[in-house]
Order: C-alpha cells, then sequence, then structure tokens
C-alpha cells in the first residue's frame, strides 16, 4: 500500500468512528499504536487533530475510564478523504493495453497540453477523444518530475499538434522534445521537417512578418 494511500485508510478508520459516537473523537482503545503513530503523522499536515489536555479530561470523564489519546478529522482532513474516494486513478496495468504507450512528459510539456486540451470547443482541430481525461488523470511521478500518460496513437498524433501550437507561438522546445522520444512531430512545413527531427536549434517561426527596429507595423501592404 503506498503511502497515500495509509494515510486515506487512517483519515476512513478515524471518520468512521468519529461518526459512530457523539463527541466525533477516536479514542486510545479504538486505534492501534501503529494507527495513532500515523494519525499523528497526520496532525502534522493539518489533516488530524489530537485531543489536548483538556480535552482528554472532558473525554475521561464521559468515558468514566482515563483517556490517554484521541484524535478526530480537522476539516482538511475531511476534505482530503472526500477528495481521495472520487479522485482519478490511471490504472497502468489497464493503460498498457488496448494499444496504449506510456508517454512521460516534463512539466513544461505538461503546462502546454494542459492549455491545449482546456481549448477544447473552441479550436477547429481539437483535441483528440480522451485526451482531456488522460491529462486530468496524469499522475507525476516526482522523483524524476515527469508526468506520466498512457495514450493511444491517435492521442499521441493529438499532442504533437499540440507541441506544434506552442511552438508556433513561440517555444519549439517541448515539440522537439516530444518528436525525439516518441517520433511524434506535427509539421505542415515539409522542407523544415528533417531540420527539426534532427535537432537543429532554428528559431520558432512568427505568426506575423518581422517589424523592423523602431517601425510599427500597420497591417498595411
Amino acid at each position: 500500500m503506498r503511502g497515500w494511500e495509509r494515510a486515506l485508510s487512517v483519515l476512513e478508520a478515524l471518520c468512521e468512528r468519529g461518526q459512530a459516537v457523539g463527541h466525533g473523537w477516536t479514542l486510545d482503545t479504538e486505534f492501534l499504536l501503529l494507527h495513532q503513530q500515523q494519525a499523528g503523522a497526520l496532525a502534522g499536515q493539518g489533516l488530524v487533530e489530537l485531543a489536548g489536555r483538556e480535552d482528554r479530561a472532558e473525554l475521561s470523564v464521559l468515558e468514566g475510564r482515563p483517556v490517554r489519546w484521541a484524535a478526530r478529522l480537522t476539516p482538511h482532513g475531511h476534505d482530503t478523504l472526500t477528495y481521495g474516494r472520487i479522485r482519478p486513478r490511471a490504472d497502468p496495468a489497464a493503460a498498457d493495453t488496448g494499444g496504449r504507450q506510456v508517454v512521460e512528459l516534463i512539466p513544461s510539456q505538461m503546462a502546454a497540453l494542459r492549455v491545449f486540451t482546456g481549448l477544447d470547443g473552441r479550436l477547429r482541430v481539437p483535441p483528440a477523444e480522451g485526451l482531456a481525461e488522460q491529462v486530468r488523470a496524469a499522475a507525476c511521478d516526482h522523483g524524476i518530475n515527469r508526468w506520466r500518460l498512457h495514450l493511444t496513437p491517435e492521442q499521441i498524433t493529438s499532442v504533437a499538434y499540440g507541441f506544434w501550437l506552442h511552438r508556433m507561438t513561440g517555444s519549439a522546445a517541448e515539440a522537439k522534445r516530444f518528436a525525439r522520444e516518441y517520433g511524434a512531430l506535427h509539421n505542415p512545413f515539409p522542407s523544415e521537417l528533417d531540420e527539426i527531427a534532427a535537432g537543429a536549434d532554428a528559431a520558432a517561426p512568427t505568426l506575423g512578418p518581422a517589424v523592423e527596429p523602431g517601425r510599427e507595423f500597420s497591417g498595411r501592404g
């Protein structure tokens, strides 16, 4: 079980036990020592509140015995649990089937792809079907600082188109990297294809005619 799964398990247990009693606290006799330690770690993240001396004294009166430890969820803990129950999950085992390929993107590529998929409905050539869902479900491997997606060939082609739009408006690095790593490059200019694929450091084309220094472009012929 991964760290975030263990954390959600502890939050879930605290929530269930807290709802079962009137005071909302989970007591020492209801929680294993290991879970108490894990709850203590979550308290350091603001997700769990540990009972102080006064709270433990009141609980001791209610329980008719000394209560040495008690915990309950904070509002942030409740929200984390609520979100964690429905968060999108990418299933690598399932994603590798059906012609999908694992694609890893650096942060700047992922940022550009989010812009592209966010424009769905406004573009004449929209993102491929299901690409936006894959972007939302993508997981970040913080060890290598890469976002991992599982894409069909059509979605990979669509990503290349999104990076081409990004290139046309300023940065060619994301498209070049994607072409090197996954062999996907959208380019309607065949004469430039070999140069870009070979990694030439040509400047990205601009969206309008060059303007001479000190002279404004009026848009007239």
